[in-house]
């Protein structure tokens, strides 16, 4: 069974998908919304379908000190309509602090231009989240 994270955002939403085994993390895409989250439902229950998918990891994003953002009452809320449409998969939330830094450092690396920056910020840091999770796990 694979692991699917999400980088939960305002306009756009981060993907990535464990292989089989839940060994590696690979971005799936971004999902783009601009708010509306029955379009990011909607895509889920599509890749839900296509992949063999039993746990949802979503990023939580936090304050320096620890402390929860706005947009981590946001994410909540986001993660409720996620335990409800979906209560037979696992739903847990990982600490997304730098994962935003670590994507744009990993673009520059790569010479990645702007414009296709903020194509694929949002799945680099699910990638992240999701790689963050599978290092506790083993």
């Amino acid at each position: 069974m694979r692991k699917l994270g999400i980088d939960y955002g305002d306009s756009r939403v981060g993907v990535a998908i464990t292989d089989p085994l839940g060994i590696t993390a690979q971005g799936l895409e971004t999902i783009t919304h601009n708010g509306n989250d029955k379009i990011v439902l909607k895509r889920l229950d599509e890749l839900f379908k296509e992949y063999e998918i039993d746990t949802i990891i979503v990023g939580m994003p936090y304050n320096m000190d620890g402390t929860k953002t706005f947009r981590a009452e946001v994410t909540e809320k986001f993660i409720h309509k996620l335990k409800c449409k979906y209560n037979t998969k696992k739903i847990v939330t990982m600490d997304e602090r730098l994962t935003t830094v670590e994507a744009q450092r990993t673009m520059n690396d790569l010479g990645i231009n702007k414009h296709k920056k903020r194509q694929i910020i949002d799945t680099i840091s699910a990638v992240y989240i999701l790689e963050k999770y599978i290092s506790i796990k083993n």
